[in-house]
């Protein structure tokens, strides 16, 4: 790759690219302002459905016989039960007969704890306990619970209440055997008496916490996302949405795990609202739900399910339709690097982590395989590089005898390479070539699972930063650390520009000339906060790079060759291109234009 006019148009498109993806990617904090507004106003609904009947701020318990609210306090208990598979453990509560808590054995947290979903959360519902009496649900006490063992070693609890009418309410959980997922089915007996206009308006309200090494890049990963009329989507930025078409699911999700209601008839209406944390704690989000659907008959079932788990592709994609897109692979700008992570990355990830179980070196073989992949390229650009070294004496001379005359030595230049047959745009390849790699590596390094938590070398979290200092104060866009594989990428970059510059003729233009030693300086706050994974992938596919260059350029590309070759095309007549022909017409244009303006200034 040589470094000219071309190369660093390349290396510029790359640097604003990167600042464009994390302009992108940050810009949902300058929203967040009106946050409270929109979640007052939720608050606001809620308060208002609840009013309908007796707003009561305890959990009470109902006789039922006469429905009438046992004031005893002493009667009133919360009662919790567990079931647990060899993945998860479940807490539940007679308090509204739902999920209170679940417990990730397979994951840690930043402290060394088991991660927890799904505490502080509630799932809601308003129902008709008598004449003018309507309550939430989470309200009640539900005095009947019963356990049972079903097929496959299926665990199932079941709570019921009923009404002084007689009407029944039950809430039966399913949990499966190695499943992160709590199945749900909420039955009604007498569902025309119990729920207003035969229609259930569920409230889900979760909160999300910190699970990661720093709360605020956690954050920034945090987002809603849910299935619309069979399609996917996410708000990020946005703090409301207004469903217009049935809904399937509905998420709160963070960098690597999410608690997801799914409805497996759809849910016909709702609204969601969310918030982001911006305070020093360890909270990163909480979701508002309003979900409606319609009950049909006197006698119904309502199914639906619980995800509290990890953001893996494999076990995200047997939940529902278009789920396993919560995995972040490439969206919106950047959703073009989703088919390269999709069927490239993820695929061969995969079958070199199957031999190989240190994540550090399957990050090494990944970089290997791309590198093997686009070495084709890579050798037409450092062919074209080899050229433009042959050429340089030539283009010495040729800016010596026009000397200022710039447009005169781009016109004498595109002539000299068109007669050599030599790709003026050839050294760029390689760097234009990194910006899909890059950010199809981002995603999938920042969302990858498999890597949260496994060490390499001095790295403890191939999903994270690694740190070798900690600074006493933080440095805008930086940060209060500095990571050692950040150091690596960066000065393995320093050299490449270094050694690019030393093959590439002499560039008088100081902004051209000093570019690819202001390029790795930028990689320095670019990288610093990004995951190891990622730095140490750039670190090996430099080190990589410079190797080719040292044995194609040594080795493989015979000079001689090439200015033989050269001086064979030179004889053979062109024909130039539409392109050539334009630009050297533009190129006259501007000759003629600047020397009348010299002629006036005299």
């Amino acid at each position: 790759m040589n470094t000219d006019k071309n190369t660093i148009i390349g290396f510029v498109l790359l640097a604003g690219l990167f600042f464009l993806y994390f302009w992108y990617t940050n810009k949902q904090q300058t929203d967040l302002a009106t946050y409270k507004k929109h979640f007052d106003d939720s608050v606001a609904m809620v308060k208002a459905t609840a009013a309908k009947g007796a707003a009561l701020q305890s959990p009470v318990k109902l006789d039922s016989t006469t429905g009438a609210v046992i004031n005893n306090i002493d009667t009133v208990k919360e009662e919790f039960t567990y079931l647990e598979n060899e993945v998860v453990k479940v807490k539940f509560s007679n308090k509204g007969g739902q999920v209170a808590e679940v417990t990730l054995k397979k994951y840690t947290n930043y402290k060394k704890d088991l991660v927890k979903l799904g505490d502080s959360s509630s799932l809601n519902y308003p129902i008709n306990i008598g004449e003018n009496k309507t309550l939430q649900v989470n309200q009640i006490l539900f005095p009947t619970k019963t356990i049972t063992t079903g097929e496959k070693g299926a665990q199932k609890i079941e709570y019921a209440f009923t009404t002084a009418a007689g009407k029944t309410i039950r809430h039966q959980f399913t949990l499966e055997a190695n499943k992160y997922n709590v199945d749900w089915n909420i039955q009604f007996e007498g569902a025309d008496q119990l729920l207003t206009n035969n229609q259930l308006n569920l409230l889900w309200d979760v909160h999300a916490y910190q699970q990661e090494r720093t709360s605020l890049y956690e954050r920034q990963m945090s987002n809603i996302c849910f299935s619309e009329g069979g399609e996917f989507d996410y708000i990020s930025s946005n703090t409301s949405k207004a469903f217009e078409k049935p809904i399937q699911w509905v998420g709160l999700v963070q960098q690597f795990f999410t608690t997801t209601l799914v409805s497996k008839e759809g849910f016909s209406t709702g609204n969601i609202n969310w918030e982001r944390k911006i305070d020093s704690s360890n909270g990163l989000a909480s979701l508002k739900s309003q979900l409606q659907t319609k009950v049909a008959g006197t006698n119904a079932s309502i199914p639906l399910s619980l995800y509290y788990g990890p953001n893996d592709f494999a076990i995200l994609k047997t939940q529902a339709p278009e789920m396993e897109k919560i995995v972040n692979l490439g969206r919106d700008l950047y959703s073009f690097v989703r088919p390269i992570n999709k069927y490239i990355l993820m695929p061969v990830f995969d079958f070199i982590a199957g031999f190989v179980k240190n994540f550090g070196w399957v990050v090494l073989w990944l970089t290997i395989f791309i590198r093997l992949v686009t070495s084709p390229l890579t050798y037409s650009s450092y062919l074209s590089s080899a050229k433009m070294k042959v050429l340089k004496p030539e283009l010495d001379e040729i800016k010596k005898k026009l000397g200022d005359d710039q447009q005169g030595f781009a016109m004498e230049q595109m002539k000299l390479f068109r007669e050599a047959g030599v790709n003026p745009l050839g050294g760029c390849i390689p760097a234009l070539l990194q910006i899909p790699i890059f950010f199809a590596l981002y995603s999938f390094f920042n969302s990858n699972i498999s890597l949260r938590g496994q060490s390499f070398l001095w790295s403890q979290d191939l999903s994270s930063y690694d740190s070798i200092a900690t600074l006493p104060f933080t440095i805008p866009s930086f940060g209060n650390h500095i990571s050692l594989f950040t150091l690596t990428a960066v000065l393995t970059s320093l050299l490449m520009s270094i050694y690019n510059m030393a093959m590439t003729p002499t560039q008088d233009n100081p902004a051209l000339k000093y570019m690819p030693y202001i390029f790795p300086f930028v990689l320095l706050f670019i990288f610093n906060g990004l995951p190891s994974a990622l730095t140490w992938y750039y670190t090996v596919s430099n080190v990589i790079t410079l190797l080719m260059q040292l044995v194609i350029q040594k080795f493989i590309i015979n000079h001689d060759k090439i200015l033989a070759g050269i001086e064979v095309k030179r004889k053979i007549p062109k024909k130039k291109s539409n392109w050539q022909s334009k630009y050297e017409q533009l190129m006259e244009t501007q000759k003629k234009v600047q020397a009348l303006k010299d002629k006036t200034k005299k």
